[in-house]
């Protein structure tokens, strides 16, 4: 007779853990999404900080300050924490996006931090060919 409570209970556990994996997780996949897209975008932006040198025909370098500052205003605007290096004509951005767990939290999940990364090379094309 009370063999049903138990079952019951170890059951709707399961289900809540079951229901907790499925929201929190697609939280975490929508802020990996956010690091990547912001990462990205970021690296777009300093990308865009040439020297003059790359009109005139000369290789195409990015201006560090420039660049780096130009990352760095793009992930602060998203509220993002990212680092910024620029080697050469190679941006590579690196974008942290926290990401608080709404069900889970209850069995003592805490936050989880995600990772975005990108890179950006400018291309030198002419008559849209690389």
């Amino acid at each position: 007779r009370g063999s049903v409570v138990p079952f019951a209970i170890v059951i709707a556990f399961a289900l809540m853990i079951v229901f907790g994996l499925v929201v929190d997780g697609g939280g975490r996949i929508a802020a990996l999404q956010k690091a990547e897209s912001v990462a990205r975008e970021a690296a777009r932006q300093a990308g865009q900080s040439m020297t003059g040198e790359a009109v005139r025909g000369a290789g195409v370098t990015i201006d560090t300050s420039a660049g780096r500052a130009a990352a760095q205003r793009y992930l602060a605007a998203a509220h993002v924490d990212g680092t910024v290096t620029i080697q050469g004509s190679t941006v590579h951005v690196v974008a942290r996006v926290d990401f608080n767990p709404v069900v889970l939290s209850i069995i003592g999940v805490s936050k989880v931090t995600v990772t975005g990364e990108a890179d950006s090379a400018p291309a030198n094309v002419y008559q849209g060919q690389r």
